[in-house]
């Protein structure tokens, strides 16, 4: 009997990818269904709907759950779910799907079909009310705000039968993995008690404290990186799962560490989203989700620590996943290493804070990077992606140059 933790809700893993002759089967009657193409966001939430991330959801929510979700934290069954995870079309395209109907839903990219759906209802939301939920804000400043703004007008409730793994296997090979896959690792390796640390950027000193402090607790920890879109001026996945080997490589004591990637694009949420990760890293296992500061923040929209809170302000018991909850991380001079609030007793001037964002504004403008910031290991990668933009750059303005003639 597995030691991990139980997937949400209580029961199995409930992955929807068909294979085999019932998925051959399916795309076959997909063929003569009618289409709807879907957005990014939808593409990754139909993804991990696939692959049993989202477990135990079967579709896209309905009105009652989509306000649960939104007001209480609640779907109509009474699931824990923190963010509502939903399926929109245009006016036009809604006026043409009936409820008691099937769709087949088309990839944002291309024409593959990801899934086939029976749509059991249709309903229009107040955009502005879920923003306030699940962002705290209506500004389209906000890229989660900006993303539910842009959704159609009607939005669509039913199962989903998932055909597709939307190229992510193909493009990210052993990197992407199912949580039926990751809870075979764990197991097979041993492990429990397992901390999952959430990231869209490489590792750099503050990260490698954290995944640290965990694995001073934990049997290991799951770096989770996201492969879904991302804001303009992140570094891509490929690059950051680059830097992030090199550091486990190089600076963590064999099998401490699973590196593994999953299919959503972010939202932004930052308290909600810190619940919603730590929800499907519960299906992939893993017994607690490291929360530092402005976890899945953007701007200033949210505390530093309001992720921290949140956890403490759900219904008890609706999360197996705890929080690792770790104070405000830096380089300290004094103490000579890195520390957190908690356990530094020195002054401001005697810290180097470390954030993702300064390192990228350091290296896209070429600056040096302390070293106590950033593993040299880590910069050589990161350094190489930003020679290689700013010369496809360069040839840019001087195509540019040349069509102006």
């Amino acid at each position: 009997m597995s030691k991990l933790v139980q997937p949400h809700g209580g029961g199995a893993l409930k992955p929807l990818l068909l294979a085999g002759a019932a998925l051959k089967a399916e795309l076959a009657r997909a063929q003569k269904l009618p289409r709807l193409r879907v957005s990014s966001r939808e593409k990754g939430d139909l993804i991990m709907l696939g692959i049993g991330g989202f477990s135990p959801l079967d579709g896209f929510m309905t009105h009652a759950d989509w306000k649960g979700v939104c007001d209480g934290y609640r779907m109509a069954s009474g699931l824990f779910w923190p963010i509502p995870i939903t399926l929109s079309a245009d006016k036009a395209a809604g006026a043409g799907i009936k409820a008691g109907g099937e769709l087949a839903l088309i990839d944002p990219d291309s024409d593959e079909i990801l899934a086939t759906m029976k749509v059991t209802e249709k309903y229009a939301i107040d955009k502005a009310h879920e923003c306030m939920s699940v962002f705290r804000t209506t500004d389209e400043a906000h890229p989660g705000v900006k993303m539910v703004m842009a959704q159609g007008e009607v939005n669509l409730a039913g199962p989903v039968k998932v055909l597709s793994d939307g190229g992510f296997k193909e493009k990210y090979g052993a990197l992407f993995m199912t949580p039926a896959e990751t809870r075979a690792k764990f197991e097979s390796m041993g492990w429990s008690k397992v901390a999952a640390f959430q990231t869209r950027n490489p590792m750099h000193r503050s990260h490698e404290y954290l995944a640290k402090v965990a694995i001073e607790t934990c049997d290991g920890v799951l770096v989770h990186s996201l492969l879904g879109a991302l804001k303009p001026g992140d570094i891509p996945a490929d690059v950051r799962t680059a830097a992030i080997s090199a550091l486990v490589d190089k600076y963590f004591v064999k099998n401490t560490v699973v590196q593994a990637g999953y299919p959503l694009d972010m939202r932004y949420a930052g308290p909600r989203e810190a619940l919603l990760h730590a929800l499907f890293r519960q299906n992939y296992g893993c017994s607690h989700q490291i929360v530092g500061r402005d976890h899945a923040g953007v701007g200033s929209y949210y505390g530093p620590f309001d992720a921290h809170h949140i956890f403490e302000q759900i219904p008890k018991g609706s999360l197996e996943t705890q929080a690792l909850k770790i104070d405000w991380t830096f380089w300290c001079f004094a103490c000579g290493g890195m520390a957190s609030a908690r356990t530094c007793p020195h002054d401001e001037k005697d810290r180097l804070n470390v954030s993702g964002t300064k390192l990228r504004k350091w290296l896209s403008e070429g600056e040096p990077v302390p070293a106590e910031f950033s593993r040299p290991e880590v910069l050589a990668i990161l350094r190489e992606y930003y020679a290689g933009l700013e010369a496809h750059e360069k040839v840019e303005v001087k195509l540019a140059g040349h069509s102006a003639r």
